[in-house]
């Protein structure tokens, strides 16, 4: 606990002083905008997946009474009026690739499937929170249905394939 607080005191210090060191840029009120749009859809998006949580997993599902993975993605994103097929593999062709240290909320998140040896995408989540050395997720699993994981545990660390941004 001490290092983490040292750590974001010393984070404060280095954002403060570049704040105070860069010459202030205006941004136009377009720009101040969509910025604000993009932080409200990833809100939105984690708000209402996460209204769904302990729905039980069903093969197929894409509604209330049980989804599998990218069924509740699609069931989500939907929300925003964002279109994606039923499945995770053509899920993960959908957007931009996103680099992990790059990742943010609202973006999703790719695995392999029940095999480490396969090379195809098998399952999908939303990125919830982003900190240093962690990710959350929100998805579908088999053993729960609705649920938050992290992707540095062992089960998914191992499965990770990609991240992709479907929201500027």
């Amino acid at each position: 606990m001490f290092l983490t607080t040292r750590l974001n005191v010393f984070f404060f210090f280095i954002i403060a002083a570049t704040a105070l060191a860069a010459p202030a840029q205006a941004q136009t009120p377009q720009e101040q905008h969509v910025a604000s749009d993009t932080l409200n859809m990833a809100e939105s998006l984690i708000s209402f997946a996460t209204k769904h949580l302990h729905i039980p997993y069903r093969s197929g599902g894409t509604s209330k009474k049980g989804f599998d993975c990218s069924g509740f993605v699609r069931y989500c994103f939907n929300k925003l009026d964002i279109s994606l097929p039923h499945s995770s593999a053509a899920q993960a062709r959908q957007g931009a690739t996103v680099e992990l240290d790059d990742a943010r909320p609202g973006d999703l998140i790719f695995f392999k499937g029940a095999s480490t040896k396969s090379k195809h995408v098998g399952h999908v989540g939303i990125i919830t929170e982003v900190a240093p050395g962690s990710v959350r997720f929100i998805h579908s699993a088999f053993k729960g249905g609705i649920r938050y994981d992290l992707l540095n545990s062992a089960y998914y660390n191992k499965r990770f394939v990609a991240i992709r941004r479907l929201m500027d």
